[in-house]
């Protein structure tokens, strides 16, 4: 039987799955509810090996196929944290923790690669090894590069890896994937500017540290502006001001700035880390005042291999007939890089129709999409290693 007729079938199952990860979202690498009821279910689908706690909470499920005659191995990958977002989607089955919500679909990725479990550990046709990988801490914890360091590449012997994100917008059904960059690098800073504060009716007697932060936000605009070739992609976003005075009449003597930089290409990634210290200081020491940089390096950039992206559009095209090979890249991020900086692969998006964004409190993954995401996660195995 085609996958996509199986997983109809399976679709009840399935969405009460989602649904109970809905209902009981956790968060970073605290999600030992989660990860315990995926390996548990991996196991009762008979599963050859299950195994917990990879880079701290992580499940890896590993699958055999019929055969293995070329020694191939698969790796599919879930993410499944949640947001510390207070839900406002009014379903019955919202979060029944206040202040956390599957907020990205997760859950419903973590489902789709449940049901792709169960599928294939029932047929078995294909010629190799699966992995399913289940990983925590997608959101800013950095569950991905844990779970490589923990050995999830080379323990398992994994040959290429795939992954794959609910995109709103997009209709329920359709995918969406290009070659190259598919997600930004996501690299944050904190700008430190100290002045000399005082009175707020003397200015003169002051080094206003407050005025010097807002030139230095509009002169760091200049980086994408002004020094990167327009046709490279990058986002430099200051999103906190704090300064050291709650007053309203006292210039305060410090004010610190938190921000993010997108990037889709490393060498760009470089010269928007050297330059926004330069502006900074630059600024800064123009107006009398001094200022320093701390920049952290996030995510890397998601590259989807040119091959293997045109392996995943064709299996997405046997699923659903609607692929989209030339979406354009988004300035989001994603710690899948981390198992793509590893081996070859690719990231697709499938559509969630018409809903509210990701990391909205009023999103909610469409359960619609279950058949093709499970679909197409069980076809990359059965295309990949086809069996004999």
């Amino acid at each position: 039987m085609p996958p996509r007729n199986r997983f109809a079938e399976l679709l009840p199952e399935i969405t009460a799955w989602r649904r109970d990860f809905h209902e009981n979202p956790e968060l970073l690498f605290e999600v030992h509810r989660t990860a315990g009821k995926v390996a548990g279910l991996c196991r009762d689908f008979g599963c050859d090996e299950v195994v917990e706690g990879i880079g701290r909470t992580g499940v890896v499920a590993v699958i055999k196929g019929k055969t293995d005659t070329k020694g191939r191995v698969i790796g599919l990958r879930a993410d499944m944290d949640a947001l510390p977002i207070r839900e406002q989607t009014g379903v019955p089955y919202a979060s029944k923790t206040p202040g956390k919500m599957h907020a990205c679909g997760h859950d419903g990725h973590t489902a789709m690669l449940l049901g792709a479990a169960k599928y294939l550990a029932e047929t078995r046709n294909f010629d190799g090894t699966v992995v399913c990988i289940f990983q925590p801490a997608e959101e800013g914890g950095g569950g991905g590069r844990e779970m490589v360091q923990d050995g999830l590449i080379s323990r398992w012997k994994i040959d290429e890896v795939y992954g794959m994100h609910n995109m709103p917008g997009i209709p329920v059904g359709h995918f969406a994937i290009r070659p190259g960059a598919m997600m930004a690098a996501a690299d944050q800073f904190e700008i430190t500017v100290t002045g000399k504060g005082g009175h707020a009716a003397k200015p003169h007697d002051c080094i206003d540290s407050t005025v010097v932060a807002a030139h230095i936000v509009v002169a760091i605009q200049t980086i994408a502006s002004r020094n990167v070739d327009p046709l490279k992609q990058v986002v430099v976003s200051v999103c906190t001001v704090e300064t050291d005075s709650p007053a309203h009449n006292v210039i305060p003597q410090v004010v610190k700035m938190k921000g993010t930089v997108r990037t889709l290409d490393a060498k760009v990634q470089d010269f928007v880390q050297a330059r926004l210290s330069q502006v900074v200081e630059g600024t800064a020491l123009a107006l009398g005042a001094s200022a320093e940089v701390a920049y952290q390096r996030g995510y890397p950039v998601t590259v989807n291999a040119a091959e293997n992206t045109g392996f995943a559009a064709e299996v997405a095209r046997a699923v659903s007939g609607q692929v989209d090979t030339e979406t354009p890249p988004l300035m989001g991020a994603e710690d899948f890089s981390y198992m793509l900086n590893e081996r070859p692969g690719a990231y697709i998006f499938l559509g969630n129709g018409d809903t509210a964004m990701v990391h909205h409190p009023a999103y909610n993954f469409d359960d619609n999409a279950i058949p093709f995401g499970a679909s197409w996660y069980a076809g990359m195995a059965e295309a990949r290693m086809p069996a004999g």
